[in-house]
């Protein structure tokens, strides 16, 4: 079963509904890019009438972790992902819609591929750039992944 966006909005509903509650929505995803949209509202705003940085970390997060359940799931193999790391840098206030997108899918397969021939766990880090509808950039978040293949 192919990993879709429909299914993942589906799977947020179910296993994370404060990002599902807040608008976080898969828009596009394949095997290098992910893209996640997220629109400011009174839900997810902060007292400075924008979008909540914690928001921002949930959609940014999941451009990057959606592609490594695809990856995961690609693979055929029993993979533990966790999120080991994280950084942000927000440059301007978050209104409207925002869209985060992360284009490292390539990074996934080696760690995977690494972690399965020793059994060790791999890191990785992933970049997500959050832009509004104007193109203009608000925020980027990076986050370490670790993988290891299921004993």
């Amino acid at each position: 079963m192919k990993l879709t966006a429909s299914k993942l909005n589906k799977f947020l509903l179910f296993k994370l509904p404060a990002a599902f509650i807040c608008g976080v929505r898969v828009k596009k995803i394949d095997e290098t890019d992910c893209t996640v949209t997220v629109k400011h509202r009174w839900i997810n705003q902060n007292p400075f009438n924008s979008m909540y940085f914690a928001v921002q970390a949930m959609a940014a997060e999941l451009s990057t972790g959606a592609l490594v359940m695809y990856q995961i799931q690609k693979s055929g193999k029993k993979i533990s992902m966790l999120v080991a790391n994280n950084k942000g840098n927000f440059t301007k206030k978050a209104t409207g819609r925002i869209t985060f997108v992360c284009k490292d899918g390539h990074l996934i397969e080696r760690a995977i591929q690494e972690s399965v021939a020793t059994g060790e766990g791999q890191t990785f880090w992933m970049k997500s750039i959050g832009t509004d509808e104007k193109g203009v950039q608000v925020s980027e978040m990076d986050f370490e992944w670790s993988v290891r293949i299921k004993k």
